[in-house]
């Protein structure tokens, strides 16, 4: 029948394993955003953030790369005596590394700069999983290789006067400033570097905005561009999901749980009587919330120990309570754990009665109620993930897409794929294991009972009683 599933084994799997999972990070859109000190630049850019509203779009500011002043430097700084407002004045190459490292989806430590100390602090910010980029700055359309990474360009043109009002009030209010201090460094600097350089730029630019946020229309006109962008890189995402389980979608699948069993990387809970029995009470509606709980945690305490049979071992002798020398097994890795929020908190409780000490780190992903897209919206890692065994635990993959996000969000802060064991009470045999194992197949998958289909948000539901 046209309808029937088909069949997936592991010779077959050995050829999906080609398929590169690319999160919508991994090109992210960058805008560029210049013109003079006081322009309204970075109005325009808050504006466009707001009026999208979605957590993933960041505003990277020109001012984070001015260099570190020498004492000499900073002296003339305090005097008013000293250049912000020259090209020389700005580690261009510190930035273009930086934007490099965005377009590839990788993540980077932006520096950080005291405006009222005149030099780089020791502090940086971290940005990782921007879908839209804002830079900001009065030289964003002044370095060929910052053109080169700009998918948007855009120049704010303001007058003059209201530039040096705004700047001004900004120095004075804002940066503690003296009036004849701030007058000094318009005149002198400010003003005529933008006649030199700033101004020349404005033929890069795709897109011209005069006199800044009152320029509601053209305004409004960069924020249904933006929107456009999102909409085709959701499409696009989708579409690469959907290329996971083929060109059938949800109807490949295993042919037999048996299928996944022969499959090394993959293990699925015996189903013993004492399993089976704890199955039919956590799927049993009559079961109150506190025996939910009791019975699920022991279930994931199983499925946990059995995971850390991935963990690579190595020969280890020991002195007894008799002083017999024992030959064992002891680990070679530091394990950690990362669950998937919310309903990966479920495992946390069974994750420290096992290994009291282990770190446990976060990531909230959510997947859009209508289209079924994942997107990141927090992540706080344990450190030194590159060298360590992961735990990476949810309580239900439906459709693998949150899965296959998290494993991604862990390759690029350096983890190994064979270090990763993603372990999960439920998953859905006809979508989610095919797409994980497509997708990343040297990562290890624990499966405590594989069903055709799942209820979303079935177990945290129940765990939590909300």
């Amino acid at each position: 029948m046209a309808n029937e599933p088909t069949a997936i084994s592991p010779a077959s799997l050995a050829s999906l394993s080609t398929i590169c999972y690319l999160p919508p990070w991994s090109r992210p859109h960058i805008i560029g955003i210049a013109g003079s000190s006081g322009s309204g630049k970075t109005s325009v850019a808050s504006q466009i953030i707001k009026a999208l509203n979605v957590p993933w779009t960041v505003i990277l500011p020109f001012d984070n790369f001015y260099r570190p002043l020498s004492p000499a430097q900073r002296e003339k700084a305090f005097a008013n005596e000293y250049d912000f407002d020259a090209p020389e004045a700005l580690d261009l190459d510190l930035l273009v590394n930086v934007l490099t490292d965005l377009r590839k989806g990788k993540k980077v430590e932006v520096p950080m700069y005291s405006f009222s100390e005149h030099n780089r602090t020791e502090l940086s910010t971290t940005i990782y999983g921007a879908n839209v980029i804002i830079l900001e700055g009065i030289f964003t359309l002044y370095d060929p290789r910052i053109l080169e990474l700009l998918d948007l360009k855009v120049f704010v043109d303001t007058d003059l006067d209201i530039c040096m009002a705004r700047r001004l009030r900004r120095d004075i209010v804002h940066r503690g400033r003296e009036l004849t201090g701030a007058m000094k460094q318009w005149f002198s600097f400010v003003k005529p570097n933008f006649e030199r350089y700033v101004r020349p730029t404005m033929q890069q630019a795709d897109v011209v905005v005069p006199r800044g946020l009152d320029n509601v229309v053209a305004i409004d006109m960069l924020i249904k561009h933006v929107q456009r962008t999102l909409a085709s890189k959701s499409r696009l995402h989708l579409e690469q999901l959907g290329q996971l389980v083929g060109t059938n979608g949800a109807s490949t699948t295993f042919a037999t749980q048996e299928d996944i069993e022969s499959l090394e990387t993959v293990r699925v809970l015996p189903q013993t009587t004492q399993v089976q029995a704890m199955h039919t009470i956590l799927f049993n509606r009559a079961t109150t919330r506190d025996d939910f709980v009791f019975y699920f945690e022991r279930l994931m305490a199983i499925l946990i120990e059995s995971a850390l049979d991935y963990v690579p071992y190595e020969t280890k002798k020991v002195q007894t309570a008799t002083a017999r020398e024992y030959i064992g097994l002891a680990a070679t890795t530091e394990i950690c754990a990362v669950s998937i929020l919310r309903a990966g908190a479920c495992f946390e409780t069974s994750l420290r009665r096992i290994l009291p000490a282990i770190a446990i780190g976060k990531l909230l992903i959510q997947s859009n109620s209508r289209t079924g897209e994942p997107f990141l919206h927090y992540l706080k890692l344990p450190s030194g993930i590159e060298n360590k065994f992961i735990l990476l635990v949810d309580a239900q993959a439906t459709t693998g897409a949150a899965a296959i996000m998290a494993i991604r969000v862990l390759l690029d802060h350096g983890a190994l794929p064979e270090n990763i064991c993603f372990v999960t009470y439920l998953a859905d045999k006809r979508v989610a294991i095919r797409r994980i194992l497509a997708a990343y197949p040297k990562v290890k998958v624990v499966v405590g009972k594989v069903e055709d289909q799942i209820r979303r948000r079935f177990i945290d539901t129940r765990y939590f009683g909300t």
